[in-house]
């Protein structure tokens, strides 16, 4: 099961307080009482795993280490360790408190959410001419503590999108192997998957129906995936009985939940084109070039139909090197 938007609460460790503390030495009575250690801070760093935010699922809530007290003979606290939490790259973190956004593009890349509190100072820090024998200290003070939307937008170059039952998760599977699980039914893949096609990222978002962007079907649970890919492989089903309506139905509601989403390049793959005769898949793609003029037909149990997919992949891996 893919988690890919959570709500957590985050807490910096609380700080350590000092301690009163004088020395016993005949002759040296004076204040020893040291600091606390300051709390340890709650920091997220980017790893290559989208199944990352798992670890949310059921624990809603993580705190760094507190500070230590403080100790005599000047000894300060230790400080808390920090809590490091791995999140995938492509991360969105929303500080529902404060509205502050931030989010993790690279591998490795760390943010600090939640500070730990400060120390607190131990008496010998009060000590004064006019005040040799001080008593007091200061608590350590409480970690920054927030609530925070952790939403994944996978990074990927290539999106495959269509109604469901369009191909997708068998287009997938040719390319990069990913074993996406696929038949002959509706919602077949119920969350997305990702597979490498030499370097390149692929990423099989859910299929989408009519009324998607307002809950319907998947809802919109998944479009926000399509945000982040450099390019959309949109597939038809050649057994479709109006490819024209599907393809009005996807970008309709691509439209609908961001219509900057309509100004990624586009090609249609007419898919399953090895169910149709030679000239019915020519009728079909004039229809569709209509719409886009990158327009061709794949079937994965064909190698000639492949190369169509395989050389625009080729162009888009060079582009990136």
């Amino acid at each position: 099961m893919l988690v890919d938007d959570v709500t957590v609460r985050l807490s910096g460790g609380d700080g350590g307080s000092g301690i009163v503390g004088f020395a016993r030495t005949k002759g040296n009575l004076g204040p020893t009482g040291a600091n606390g250690g300051p709390g340890g801070d709650i920091i997220l760093e980017g790893i290559n795993d989208i199944s990352a935010l798992l670890q949310f699922r059921f624990n809603k809530e993580f705190k760094a280490a507190d500070g230590g007290v403080g100790s005599t003979r000047l000894r300060d606290g230790e400080r808390g360790e920090d809590l490091v939490l791995k999140v995938p790259v492509g991360t969105v973190i929303t500080n529902q408190d404060t509205g502050e956004t931030h989010e993790i593009t690279k591998e490795g890349e760390q943010i600090t959410v939640a500070h730990g509190g400060y120390r607190g100072r131990g008496n010998y820090h009060f000590r004064a001419s006019t005040n040799t024998s001080p008593k007091e200290f200061e608590e350590g003070k409480e970690g920054e503590s927030f609530t925070f939307r952790l939403e994944l937008k996978m990074i990927a170059d290539v999106g495959l999108i269509g109604l469901p039952n369009a191909g997708k998760s068998s287009l997938l599977n040719a390319l990069t192997g990913a074993h996406s699980k696929v038949g002959n039914y509706s919602f077949t893949t119920l969350e997305p998957h990702l597979g490498a096609y030499y370097g390149l990222i692929l990423a099989d978002v859910p299929g989408l129906i009519e009324g998607a962007s307002e809950g319907k079907g998947l809802g919109d649970k998944f479009l926000r995936h399509i945000e982040r890919t450099r390019v959309i492989f949109h597939l038809i089903s050649a057994e479709s009985d109006d490819v024209l309506r599907d393809y009005d139905i996807v970008r309709t509601e691509l439209a609908a939940f961001n219509p900057e989403l309509l100004k990624k390049q586009e090609y249609i793959c007419l898919s399953k084109a090895d169910m149709l005769s030679e000239e019915a898949v020519k009728e079909t793609l004039k229809k569709l070039e209509t719409k886009n003029k990158n327009t061709f037909a794949i079937s994965v149990i064909d190698d000639a139909k492949m190369k169509n997919v395989t050389s625009i992949l080729k162009m888009l891996r060079e582009d990136t090197l």
